[in-house]
């Protein structure tokens, strides 16, 4: 196998907030290997991100260590449980393209899975004004789109302000709320009280992962379903989280790749909780693969490619809300020409 990968950065179209970071580009990392038939080749992608320390010369570093140890298969599963998941993703992604361009089928068929048409996805919100939230949320509505994440804050006085100028602007839409672990118990609960009449139908990692008492107690006091994502990398994660969530999100950059989100979306089916498949900022080749799994989960936050101010691969579309993969082999990504802008 021949590894290799380039690196570009990628530009948002408008600076997205969360209530740890403000982001405006991030560095992406494609990562290629071709086999024995040079004329097939996987592709798969990183993304450099701060809150997991993860650079593009960290990155390429990791990269090179792959290459000079991935001799067979496993050789290559062990180097790739050495690295960062993200990096591992990546070059499972990759791996799982080539896998499934060599059989002539999907990256789903590959894992033995539906590809799905049509994928209903969430739009997220990044922080702001109430006004400008509200905004981008009727337009975005207006596209199509169903299912909105609103990010948030510790404020929680503000929160309620953003939610409800959410959900006045986009009257038809349901909200999942995501605060990155920002709120106490006691905000979590006040924000509930003071929405608890509109849309809300998910609570994103709401409260630190280490608050475990908390999380089981708000838990409790609430239908709305609470969704670890912080709290989740691993199968092992499960057990820990039960009765203190009713979904996981799982990303692949989390996780470290494709086969081994297969693997935590039916444990966690097995242990009934629901499925979110998640993502970073990233192009639709970051994307594909996750979508690849869409027929697992309850709710498809795969919208990372939208936030770009211009996106180098092909081939999923979402602006509507929905996304229409390929069923062709692979993954279903193309590469922009270089004109194609």
């Amino acid at each position: 196998m021949k590894l290799q990968w380039t690196t570009r950065t990628l530009e948002l179209a408008r600076p997205f907030r969360i209530s740890r970071s403000v982001m405006s580009a991030r560095d992406a990392v494609t990562v290629t290997v071709t086999g024995s038939a040079p004329h097939l080749v996987g592709s798969g992608e990183v993304v450099s991100s701060v809150y997991a320390e993860l650079d593009a010369g960290r990155i390429e570093a990791q990269l090179c260590r792959v290459r000079e140890r991935c001799g067979d298969e496993a050789s290559l599963t062990r180097v790739l449980a050495a690295v960062h998941p993200a990096v591992a993703a990546a070059v499972w992604s990759a791996v799982a393209e080539l896998r499934a361009l060599t059989e002539e089928r999907s990256v789903a068929a590959h894992l033995g899975l539906p590809l799905p048409a049509e994928v209903p996805i969430s739009r997220t919100l990044g922080i702001g004004t109430p006004r400008a939230m509200a905004a981008e949320a009727a337009e975005v509505a207006g596209r199509g789109v169903r299912l909105l994440k609103v990010k948030t804050d510790a404020d929680g006085a503000e929160s309620v302000r953003r939610l409800a100028a959410v959900a006045g602007a986009a009257p038809y839409n349901d909200m999942i709320v995501d605060p990155n672990e920002s709120w106490t118990l006691a905000t979590a609960l006040q924000v509930l009280e003071d929405t608890q009449d509109l849309p809300v139908v998910g609570l994103e990692q709401p409260l630190p992962t280490s608050e475990r008492h908390g999380l089981r107690e708000l838990r409790s006091r609430t239908g709305i379903p609470v969704i670890a994502d912080e709290a989740i990398h691993t199968r092992a994660d499960l057990d820990e989280l039960v009765g203190l969530a009713d979904a996981v999100n799982i990303k692949l950059a989390k996780c470290g790749g494709v086969y081994h989100a297969r693997e935590i979306a039916d444990a966690a089916r097995e242990r009934g909780m629901d499925v979110m498949l998640g993502c970073l900022v990233c192009s639709s080749l970051g994307i594909a693969p996750a979508v690849h799994l869409a027929s697992l989960a309850r709710w498809c936050d795969l919208d990372g490619h939208l936030l770009l101010a211009w996106d180098p691969w092909t081939g999923l579309g979402g602006a509507d809300g929905t996304l229409r993969p390929h069923d062709g082999a692979g993954l279903g990504v193309q590469l922009r020409t270089g004109n194609d802008r």
